[in-house]
């Protein structure tokens, strides 16, 4: 099991689930691979919050991530599966023939001792990173290019997987997540698999005091705020929002329904269909 469920020994505990690190690997993060990360609450340059409810939490060191896996036709060894704290995808510790050190996403089913290798034409197995073109239809894939040699931009979170629809040309059909179809150039590159920790969306906070570990600071809702504070605020008793187009953020931009992607994206022409509402 990816999920353990605690022992109710106090109010918190009794709904908490949280993740079974059992079969990562019992080490230190390779050092040469750490990097800090630099806390600022949620401030911008003048001191001021630009970003609400951030703040505190415990202290953490980036991974620093091999998105592009550029190194070719170099098969490497993974030698550690573990935890990185600024995601909820596992990543995996691969020491190339050459020498060289890498973290990379880890998909779901990988083991210790695995070979992965990028290639353009790579053997169709789970951790190979190959071009769109040579995939087969049907096969699940994830941290995909959208931009030849931008390196993995897309599907980098647990359980995520893409698949591929079809081929017609130099264009690839790819079914996102989301449910949206869109056509990738078939020289983009994707790792072959799904994201591993499938079972993160089972993980239930518990109490409030997981989300301060987290850096995430309390929210409170706009309708017991005064008027002056907030779009929904103001009115006797226990007022409902009172606006007759709905809800806004605190500056009175419409919260909900509002289309927000640019009409004249130039990536439009690339979506076959757009991801369904119920998702």
């Amino acid at each position: 099991m990816a999920v353990k469920h605690q022992k109710p020994t106090t109010p918190g505990r009794r709904q908490m689930i949280i993740a079974d690190f059992s079969h990562l690997t019992k080490k230190k993060p390779e050092k040469a691979l750490l990097s800090k990360r630099k806390q600022n609450a949620g401030r911008g340059h003048g001191g001021q919050i630009t970003v609400r409810h951030r703040g505190g939490g415990a202290k953490r060191k980036l991974r620093t991530i091999d998105w592009k896996q550029d190194k070719m036709n170099v098969s490497g060894r993974v030698a550690a599966l573990e935890y990185d704290p600024g995601r909820t995808a596992y990543i995996m510790l691969v020491n190339y023939k050459d020498g060289d050190k890498r973290y990379l996403l880890a998909p779901e089913g990988i083991k210790v001792g695995d070979e992965v290798v990028s290639s353009p034409k790579a053997p169709i197995k789970t951790g190979n990173r190959a071009k769109l073109g040579h995939i087969p239809t049907g096969i699940p894939i994830f941290n995909i290019e959208l931009s030849i040699g931008k390196g993995g931009q897309i599907i980098r979170s647990a359980g995520g997987k893409a698949l591929i629809m079809a081929k017609e040309g130099d264009w690839v059909t790819v079914k996102l997540p989301s449910s949206e179809i869109r056509k990738i150039h078939k020289n983009c590159f994707a790792t072959i698999g799904s994201v591993s920790n499938t079972e993160h969306n089972l993980i239930s906070i518990g109490k409030a005091g997981r989300n301060r570990w987290k850096g995430i600071r309390p929210t409170v809702r706009g309708s017991v705020m005064n008027p002056v504070d907030h779009p929904h605020g103001g009115g006797e008793g226990k007022a409902p929002v009172g606006i007759k187009k709905g809800p806004k953020t605190p500056w009175g931009k419409k919260a909900l329904g509002v289309k927000t992607r640019r009409k004249k994206k130039y990536s439009n022409q690339f979506i076959v269909n757009r991801r369904s509402k119920n998702k």
